[in-house]
């Protein structure tokens, strides 16, 4: 069975540069499939539609991959694409972004499809920390 996962967050950053934040390997790196303490060890990102990316992190002995090719991308309003977990298995699932400008900042609406049913409270709440970082970087980001 699977789920699917909606998560909202509001970012103070104009939907251009929260839209670019997904596609420069040096930003993304340190929030997207990330953590505050421990950033992502190698990011490619191809950022055209059919195009991949690939996050590695290790853990140790152990290594973490997430990699997915995009399906979509509508700068700066709306970006798709796959996305596959632990050495790109064949459990594919998708991931629609779309950013809504509003005021001085934007909101981000996530979708992730095809979610297995019994991760989808974990997915839900990776997803959740996930966009704060992005937040987060973006705030450094512009104050820099």
């Amino acid at each position: 069975m699977e789920a699917d996962i909606r998560v909202v967050q509001r970012v103070d950053a104009p939907p251009e540069r929260v839209f670019a934040a997904w596609f420069d390997a040096g930003t993304a790196g340190r929030w997207l499939f990330a953590t505050a303490s421990r950033p992502v060890d190698e990011v490619t990102i191809d950022p055209r539609v059919g195009g991949a990316f690939r996050f590695v992190e290790r853990r140790g002995d152990a290594i973490a991959v997430r990699c997915g090719r995009y399906l979509e991308i509508e700068p700066p309003r709306r970006l798709a694409f796959t996305l596959a977990s632990e050495y790109c298995a064949e459990d594919v699932s998708h991931v629609a972004i779309d950013i809504v400008g509003c005021g001085d900042g934007c909101e981000l609406m996530l979708r992730h499809t095809h979610v297995p049913a019994e991760e989808r409270e974990r997915m839900e709440g990776r997803w959740t920390g996930i966009l704060f970082g992005l937040a987060e970087t973006l705030d450094v980001w512009l104050t820099t």
